[in-house]
């Protein structure tokens, strides 16, 4: 199977199935889930980043600065698109929207559905990039990476599905709202495997731009809607939940490379 195959099948049935599992989560009406899908995020996000993607780049590049300054700018550039309300998950009103049911209404800090909707048409593009990237570096790479994407994005559809009915959408629109959102990943995986080709030098700063975005999303947009809860038990249980997260990257790299 080529590598293109491989990159296509990996992003059509990742987000397939992040849609499916987010519609079927969200329609279920089980907002209690949602923090532990966000803990799990954490560290599926982290473990990729930090275990799998990084010394990647380092031993690609052979040259840690230059991964460090693509890691540095990458963040950098994150920060400024979430500025510009073109990168953002939505998880700190997802919470507060879960968290005021108790109070009998919801919120979406006067976020419309169809922004949520660029702002993560534009964040499944990058998702594909990544993921085409990856597996172009190597396959157990790229399978990991696929994997801690499609454990951000489950979330990450919930909060996309909560935000858009909140905005007035039907559930049938706000489903084929997210297909369509989902349909850029595979976009950005057709123009990530053309254009890296074509740019094999640049892989180690692209992966360094790719732990960014990893590190960024967990650090900056999921783990501070966690302290919202600061109890003893919920803390033990988050910590568990990113380490299961981590675990699971480092199992499937650990079997993949065994296995391939």
């Amino acid at each position: 199977m080529s590598t293109l195959a491989v990159i296509l099948i990996a992003t059509a049935a990742g987000s397939l199935l992040s849609l499916l599992l987010a519609a079927i989560l969200a329609f279920s009406a089980r907002p209690s889930w949602v923090p532990v899908l966000v803990s799990y995020a954490i560290g599926a996000l982290l473990g990729a980043s930090l275990l799998e993607v990084l010394p990647e780049a380092v031993q690609m590049g052979g040259d840690i600065k230059t991964v460090a300054k693509a890691l540095l700018g990458g963040i950098l550039l994150f920060f400024l698109l979430e500025k510009l309300v073109l990168w953002r998950h939505c998880h700190d009103e997802v919470c507060e929207a879960h968290g005021s049911h108790d109070h009998g209404h919801s919120h979406d800090h006067g976020r419309s559905g169809m922004m949520i909707t660029v702002g993560d048409t534009f964040h499944n593009f990058v998702d594909g990039i990544i993921i085409a990237g990856a597996f172009l570096v190597d396959f157990r790479l790229g399978a990991v990476t696929a994997l801690a994407i499609i454990a951000h994005e489950i979330p990450q559809e919930i909060g996309d599905f909560l935000i858009l009915l909140h905005s007035g959408y039907t559930r049938t629109q706000a489903l084929l709202l997210n297909f369509l959102t989902g349909v850029a990943t595979l976009i950005g995986a057709l123009v990530g495997y053309y254009a890296l080709s074509m740019l094999e030098g640049w892989t180690p700063v692209l992966l360094g731009l790719a732990a960014a975005s990893m590190l960024y999303v967990a650090l900056s947009d999921l783990i501070p809607g966690l302290h919202k809860r600061a109890e003893i038990g919920h803390t033990l249980q988050q910590l568990v939940l990113i380490g299961l997260g981590v675990g699971t990257v480092a199992l499937a790299g650990y079997f993949i490379g065994e296995g391939h």
